[in-house]
């Protein structure tokens, strides 16, 4: 069921004129345009983004931003707090030498640790290239565990592991338990366990992952053309029509599909190169292909235009 952000209930400026065109924003006179008839529709917009550039080489020990972090709806108060920091100055202390400005309440223990998750969070969706909307629905999804404190006892890098999993499937684009314990400090063994308390304690569930969910993203990464990606999803979806393949995880069943189509075509691909992609030994593909094999001729699409023919396919 889709969840309504906070921002769909909000006014919209829009152009009278072209109410569907999206305005552009020119940050240097803060103005809003159509680009359809140049109207200004919005003046004086505040640019909310930081007022300085950091850049990753800076050798400065300090921060030159006179501003505090974007609003952060996740944490208490919003992280809108204040900190002051230590004066210098005589005028900053009083007689008895006791500094006159003191911080009205530091950051809490649970905004840290949630702090220093969403951190995690970010930096492992990072290295294996995961848009925002993903990062934002798992941010959530560890808040909703970290308050209910049903997964005492867990760290909270495996339980953020376990959502950014979740939060993957529940998008629509999944990924391996091999693909986020290769980005994460966290065990395979311990994610699983943590997914499955996760969808325990939320009482939520994930669709079934098929071997499409996976096919266009390894054939891209093997650097296969489009018409072997094509066989290799008609290959596993019929395999998994005909029962050729009862019990066989579809990441398995996906890359001896991917084996079988780029055998019969001029762009041939080995086991292990396969598998190095795929995240499954070689003898997983094996046994894989070892079902799907005697129906060959019936899986391959009837337009598929072979440089291996069917028989000439290896046995293994």
């Amino acid at each position: 069921m889709a969840s309504t952000s906070r921002l769909d209930v909000l006014p919209r400026v829009t152009c009278p004129s072209h109410p569907d065109s999206i305005l552009v924003e020119d940050y240097r006179a803060g103005d809003m345009i159509c680009p359809e008839c140049g109207l200004v529709v919005g003046d004086r917009v505040i640019d909310v983004g930081s007022e300085w550039r950091t850049f990753s080489n800076d050798k400065a020990t300090k921060d030159p931003s006179r501003v505090g972090d974007t609003q952060n709806p996740l944490l208490s108060d919003g992280d809108l707090t204040t900190m002051i920091g230590k004066g210098t100055g005589a005028a900053s202390f009083d007689e008895f030498g006791n500094s006159k400005y003191q911080n009205r309440r530091t950051m809490s223990s649970s905004d840290r640790a949630m702090m220093n998750a969403f951190k995690e969070i970010a930096s492992m969706a990072d290295r294996i290239n995961l848009p925002r909307n993903i990062v934002d629905r798992t941010n959530n999804l560890f808040k909703q565990v970290y308050e209910q404190k049903s997964l005492k006892g867990r760290s909270n890098d495996a339980i953020a592991s376990a959502c950014l999993y979740i939060a993957c499937r529940q998008e629509g684009v999944p990924r391996t338990f091999k693909e986020i314990c290769a980005v994460s400090r966290i065990s395979k063994k311990e994610i699983g366990r943590c997914f499955k308390l996760i969808l325990k304690a939320l009482e939520t569930s994930v669709d079934l992952i098929t071997t499409g969910d996976f096919m266009s993203r390894f054939c891209s990464n093997l650097g296969l053309p489009k018409q072997v990606q094509m066989a290799a999803t008609h290959i596993a979806r019929k395999a998994v029509e005909l029962d050729l393949v009862p019990g066989r995880s579809p990441i398995s069943v996906a890359a001896a599909a991917i084996y079988m189509a780029s055998q019969a075509s001029a762009e041939k691909r080995t086991q292990k190169e396969i598998g190095d992609i795929a995240g499954v030994a070689d003898v997983t593909i094996r046994q894989s292909y070892r079902l799907i094999y005697p129906r060959a001729p019936d899986l391959f699409p009837a337009d598929f235009k072979f440089d291996t023919p069917v028989d000439k396919l290896p046995q293994l």
